[in-house]
C-alpha cells in the first residue's frame, strides 16, 4: 500500500511539475498538461496514460480501473491501497513521461553499446531505470540525491552504493 505522502514525494522528484487546483481537485501538471489528479476522497489517483500503458497497469495492479472520456481511454484510476511504493513511482513516472514535452523526456544520446560513464556493475535494471529518467552520466546522477536515485524503480541499495563509490572516485558530489 502506498500513501498520498509517497505520491506527493514521487511527483516532486519530476522535472517542471506544478500543483494546481482544478475543479477542487489536487492536480499535477507538466508544461500545462495534467498527468495526475488525486480523487476528492483522497484514496486514489487518476493518471493520464496512453491506452497501451493503461492496459498494462490494469494487468499489473489489481483494483486499477480504466479512466475514459466517452469511448476514449484517458488513463487509469488506482486506489492508493492497491499499489506499493515501487509501483506508484513507476506509474507516476510513465504518466509524467506521457504528458511531458520531449525536451524533458529525451534520453541523452550515448554511444552504441556504451552506457555513458555509469558503472556497468550497477546492473541492467538500474541502468535502464537511470536511462528512463534521462540519466546517462555520473554528472547527471550527481544532480539528484541518493534518495531520489534509489527511488527509481530498478535501482536498489547496491546500485546506489556503487554509484556513490563511482562519484567519489570521479571527485563528484551528490546534490544537497
Amino acid at each position: 500500500m502506498t500513501t498520498l505522502a509517497h505520491v506527493r514525494t514521487a511527483v516532486k522528484r519530476l522535472d517542471e511539475v506544478e500543483r494546481v487546483e482544478h475543479r477542487g481537485l489536487e492536480t499535477y501538471t507538466v508544461a500545462g498538461q495534467a498527468f495526475l489528479t488525486v480523487t476528492h476522497d483522497r484514496t486514489a489517483v487518476q493518471l493520464r496514460l496512453p491506452a497501451d500503458d493503461a492496459a498494462t497497469v490494469l494487468d499489473d495492479i489489481p483494483g486499477a480501473t480504466v479512466l475514459t472520456r466517452g469511448s476514449s481511454v484517458q488513463g487509469v484510476t488506482i486506489p492508493l491501497s492497491a499499489m506499493n511504493g515501487m509501483q506508484a513511482n513507476a506509474v507516476i513516472g510513465r504518466a509524467w513521461t506521457f504528458r511531458a514535452p520531449q525536451r524533458l523526456t529525451r534520453v541523452p544520446a550515448v554511444a552504441a553499446g556504451v552506457d555513458g560513464d555509469l558503472p556497468r556493475a550497477i546492473g541492467r535494471p538500474a541502468t535502464n531505470a537511470l536511462h528512463g529518467a534521462g540519466i546517462a552520466t555520473l554528472a547527471q546522477v550527481a544532480q539528484r540525491t541518493p534518495e531520489e536515485i534509489g527511488a527509481l524503480h530498478g535501482v536498489g541499495p547496491k546500485a546506489v552504493r556503487l554509484l556513490d563509490e563511482a562519484l567519489r572516485d570521479a571527485g563528484i558530489a551528490w546534490r544537497g
